[in-house]
């Protein structure tokens, strides 16, 4: 499957020596005046709603699918038994549920008492049919769970990809493991210090799988501390701290000049080496340059991730990370280049 930028074009594999951000596409959409438009003018104006827009289009066929494996699995299993779907069903799943008991019914009322705005007298039928509903809907996926421990499937389907060459100097987890999350980032930002304890929880259930690379996208028109922060931990990472300020930074209120240096000082920075690296801007390119290559990949917020080239935006909850980086390893071991699990 080619690799895709925003279902644009291919892109050229980043080398991984030089780790240089892929070539963009040069297909000329239109001129003016003679002088080209080209596929990557349009990224900084619609690049993130086609990569959500492509992101969707995939979840989309995914759930249908899905959908589909379910259908068949159902059709064949109810063929063997000799009766229709809706009838096996009906007795081995939906017969298998009880009706609620009365203590779950108040138990369920109590916690929704504000909400539903009426006696349970009033809405005790629809809470009893609120309860058996989930706990079918549960049976069911149990049900079909088991369907599917029996049959062989194999999935064609992949989510678009975008190449983003990551930050060899800030990895966390085994530089060789077959799962790369690029974090783009912004220490000022409330759900980039939301997500952190869920990266950590990734790293230590896929030990030796996943690795983490982190980049710079500061948001300086919302956070206006967020650059130069950005600045300050590449200037501990000069002193090879920078994971260790990195986590001061997300778990401090402090971002502001004194801050800064306060959070240097409690890592025993060398003051001179570290306050000459942030009044120099010796690391404003830098900076910047890991902002731009989010822009061009399409990104306009944070957190932002890109798990092998796959998209997920946002401060997400782990089972979302658990299901895309599950779902590559079964690629990787499909394809035979996952190598021995470790």
């Amino acid at each position: 499957m080619a690799t895709l930028l925003l279902g644009f074009g291919p892109w050229r594999k980043a080398h991984p020596a030089d780790n240089r951000e892929p070539a963009i596409p040069q297909r000329t959409l239109a001129t003016l005046n003679g002088q080209p438009i080209r596929e990557e003018d349009l990224v900084p104006l619609v690049g993130a709603q086609i990569l959500r827009l492509r992101t969707q289009e995939y979840q989309l066929k995914r759930r249908a699918v899905e959908e589909l494996i379910r259908r068949k699995l159902l059709a064949g299993a109810a063929a063997k038994l000799g009766i229709s779907p809706d009838e096996l069903l009906k007795r081995e799943v939906d017969a298998q549920v009880a009706e609620p008991a009365e203590a779950e019914i108040e138990a369920f009322y109590l916690t929704r008492k504000d909400q539903l705005g009426r006696p349970l007298a009033e809405v005790r039928p629809e809470v009893a049919a609120a309860l058996k509903g989930a706990k079918t809907a549960k049976v069911r996926e149990e049900f079909f769970e088991g369907l599917r421990k029996g049959a062989k499937i194999t999935w064609s389907l992949e989510p678009p990809r975008v190449e983003v060459a990551h930050d060899p100097d800030r990895v966390l987890g085994d530089p060789a493991a077959p799962i790369t999350i690029v974090e783009f980032s912004d220490f000022e930002c409330p759900y980039c210090r939301k997500v952190q304890p869920v990266l950590k929880q990734l790293l230590s259930k896929y030990e030796g799988r996943v690795k983490l690379s982190f980049r710079d996208y500061p948001l300086s028109n919302l956070h206006p501390q967020a650059s130069k922060a950005a600045e300050a931990a590449r200037c501990a990472g000069e002193q090879g701290k920078f994971w260790e300020y990195h986590d001061l930074l997300f778990a401090a209120a402090r971002l502001d000049p004194a801050g800064l240096t306060e959070h240097a000082r409690t890592l025993e920075l060398n003051d001179k080496q570290f306050d000459s690296c942030l009044e120099t801007d010796r690391f404003k390119a830098k900076v910047e340059e890991g902002r731009q290559a989010g822009s061009r990949v399409g990104i306009n917020g944070t957190p932002a991730f890109f798990i092998n080239g796959v998209f997920l935006n946002g401060a997400q909850p782990a089972s979302a990370f658990e299901s895309l980086i599950d779902g590559e390893l079964e690629r990787l071991r499909t394809r035979g280049t996952l190598g021995s699990e470790k």
